[in-house]
Formats: C-alpha cells, structure tokens, sequence
C-alpha cells in the first residue's frame, strides 16, 4: 500500500483545509494514502472542543474554528506540518495506534541528532524536557483521516504565549533550532515524512514493539 508524499511548501491554511476534506469525502478504496508536506502562515486553529478562553491575546492573526480534535495551536512559518491522509480500515489499525506512530516518527528523528523526547500521557504530542515541540490532532471520517502533526523547527514562538497551548496553561513550548538542530525545515520536513512512510507501513505486529 503505497503513501505519497506531496511537498506543497507555503500554503494557506483554510485552503489547504477545504483540500483535505474534499480528498477525504471522494476518495474511494483504491485510492492512495498522501501525505502533504507543508507550512502555513500565521494562523491559531481551534479543534471542536476548543475554548476561546485558551486564546489570551487578541492580535492580528486570524482564529479558524476547525474540524479536528483537540483545543487551540498555533501554526506560522518555520513549522513543518504534515497532513497524514490515510485509509485505516485499509491499514489493519485505529486511530490510538496512527498517533503513536506519529509520535514515535517525531521521536525517531529528534533522537538522530541527540534530542531525547517523550510522549505525555492524556497530552498527544512530543515533548523535550517538558516543553512540547510537536502537537499532533486528526480527524476520522469513515475509517479515513485528515489533518496530522506540526513540528516546531526554526518558528518565532512569540504567538504561543498568546495561547494556552492544546488547552494546557503555562506550557513551555520549543523548536529543534533551539534544541542545537540546524536541519532547515524543508530537509526536516523530507525526514520525518520519510520516517512516517516506515512507520504507518509497517504490520500492526512489528509497532506494537515500538
């Protein structure tokens, strides 16, 4: 089962939004699993449990209200993000299993320059010595899912004290620039998206050993 990567570089999020949920609502069963290689103007999107109380700051940038899970982020230039559209019912496993994968893609890739990064448990993303440096939300439809994980690489984080992060108040937010990674984002974005690849391909038997 084949996953192709597109790299669609700077692009604007409710587009690309709109996109993702037309693929979704016409793809078919024999149509492949993509992921879309990106980044995004500043935008803050807030999940459908999102509370406009996490947004503490009114600024210039724009607020969309989304379909995918989770409260309110922050995308801007110099994150990557990677919209993981796959057919899981095609793939053997649920959706708990896809984020740990996506999980275990960012950790695989932090760990290759020295960077030990964690899961948080009741918290989807990855974290560096308690700041998160990954945040990860999705959303299921029949069987099929849209949106994905947005990796902090070379971002200004000023607009994350604007929020609280994913909900969470206080939380300490970095980026593999200030973790001693000089990796541009479009190579780290050609990286973890290889490693997602590996990852959501491999049997259900094999990541269970993750």
């Amino acid at each position: 089962m084949d996953i192709c990567i597109k790299q669609l570089g700077r692009a604007d999020y409710e587009l690309t939004w709109r996109a993702m949920q037309q693929f979704t609502s016409s793809r078919d069963e024999s149509t492949p699993d993509e992921l879309w290689v990106l980044e995004h103007d500043s935008v803050f999107t807030l999940g459908q449990a999102g509370k406009r109380e996490h947004l503490l700051v009114d600024s210039a940038i724009p607020v969309i209200a989304i379909d995918r899970g989770g409260q309110i982020t922050y995308h801007g230039p110099g994150q990557v993000v990677i919209y993981v559209l796959v057919d899981l019912k095609r793939r053997g496993f649920g959706v708990k299993e896809l984020v740990s994968r996506m999980e275990q893609a960012v950790i695989e890739l932090l760990a290759e320059s020295g960077v030990v990064a964690q899961r948080r448990a009741g918290a989807p993303g990855v974290y560096v010595q308690g700041a998160k440096i990954a945040a990860l939300g999705l959303r299921v439809k029949q069987g099929r899912t849209y949106h994905g994980l947005a990796l902090n690489v070379d971002v200004d984080l000023t607009p994350f004290g604007y929020i609280n992060p994913c909900g969470y108040a206080g939380m300490a937010v970095t980026q593999t620039r200030s973790l001693g990674i000089s990796a541009s984002s479009e190579r780290i974005g050609v990286q973890l998206s290889q490693r997602l690849v590996a990852l959501i391909g491999m049997d259900t038997a094999r990541a269970s050993y993750l």
